[in-house]
């Protein structure tokens, strides 16, 4: 793993960029102090990106993992076509133990194997087949992600005419191919006329929308007003927010959402308030194999994303710390979940589910 320094970003922004046989990361660990870029040239050093965020947001995450099982199926040097195929599984298992609660991730992977179950030919031809196969998931998230931006159009509020959104951590360009989800439907509303200002909350504990959903505002000119989380609630009361809109790394088939800590307690202060909250995501990111949220598995992370920015230390010795990265949010707390075939109450997801 190889990194170069570069002292502001290229717009559009696209976090991961497949490049003369090795695959360009945006260190997204390093903005908005520092715009940097991160060589990738084997699956381990793809795992590695993925595990420490370096890459993140559910439908980047998938997107690295593909190329992560290409990047391990070139290594493989054997001719056997059956030993190539569980060297891959192997790969495959490495890359799913990186984080467990984006659905995208084990949606890439399994794509990834698919393909090579299904390519026939010598085990170059495999590997060729799995190149192309993740540069197709990326293509294809990039057109889906403006998908979701125009659905998102369709069923936001109608007045007033130029609304103020809200969102939390970052599903834009960073998280994504380089459009987003729920920053999808900022930018496709932004597009239109139809956007006044984003409210991009903090997102404790690792600053995902004080650094990043901010830092992509600022690359497009799009008003942005950053606020801690505990802020949301009383903005709302003050009518400054009109509608939420939130990605998503897990839906189940009930509709309940799994995206950053903290979007929970979002969805509580807007019905209390008759806010529209909205979950915007990929039909990937429906995992119609689990029925409720209580089946998503919540990945837990080091506990010194609480006690410590930078290299100042907030709590005194003796302290404990639970710091879960995700929460679930009902699904009847949610107005609509906009995916790139449309918006639908999170009661009607089997509408459209592809099999």
């Amino acid at each position: 793993m190889s990194t170069n320094l570069t002292s502001q970003s290229q717009n559009p922004v696209y976090p991961i960029i497949w490049q003369e046989d090795k695959v360009v990361l945006i260190d997204q660990t390093q903005l908005p102090e520092k715009y940097t870029t991160v060589e990738i040239n084997d699956y381990q050093e793809m795992a590695q990106a993925i595990k420490t965020m370096i890459v993140r947001g559910a439908p980047a995450i998938g997107i690295a993992a593909a190329y992560g099982m290409y990047l391990g199926a070139r290594e493989l040097t054997t001719t056997d076509r059956d030993t190539f195929l569980n060297q891959l599984e192997e790969i495959a298992q490495q890359l799913r133990q990186t984080r467990p609660t984006a659905v995208n991730l084990f949606w890439a992977i399994a794509r990834m194997l698919k393909t090579a179950q299904e390519t026939q030919g010598s085990v170059e031809q495999l590997q060729a087949s799995l190149l192309a196969t993740a540069q197709a998931i990326q293509a294809e998230d990039l057109q889906t992600c403006q998908a979701i931006g125009d659905r998102g159009l369709e069923v936001l509020p109608s007045e007033p005419q130029k609304l103020t959104l809200l969102t939390h951590c970052n599903a834009g360009a960073l998280a994504t191919a380089g459009y987003g989800t729920a920053l999808g439907v900022v930018r496709s509303a932004w597009r239109e006329g139809r956007l006044n200002r984003v409210y991009a909350d903090e997102t404790r504990p690792r600053l995902q929308g004080a650094k990043l959903t901010s830092w992509e505002c600022v690359q497009e000119g799009i008003p942005v007003t950053v606020i801690t989380d505990n802020m949301a609630a009383h903005c709302m009361k003050q009518g400054l927010i009109d509608a939420v809109v939130v990605g998503a790394d897990r839906i189940t088939a009930n509709g309940d959402a799994a995206n950053k800590i903290g979007t929970y307690s979002l969805a509580i202060a807007a019905v209390a308030h008759n806010i529209p909250f909205f979950v915007a995501a990929p039909l990937s990111t429906i995992d119609f194999k689990l029925a409720t949220g209580s089946e998503i598995p919540i990945e837990e992370r080091h506990p010194s994303e609480i006690y410590q920015v930078g290299e100042t230390v907030l709590c005194p010795p003796g302290v404990e710390f639970y710091n879960p990265a995700f929460d679930v949010t009902p699904a009847e707390l949610i107005t609509a979940i906009i995916t790139e075939k449309g918006a639908v109450p999170p009661g009607k997801l089997g509408e459209l589910r592809v099999f």
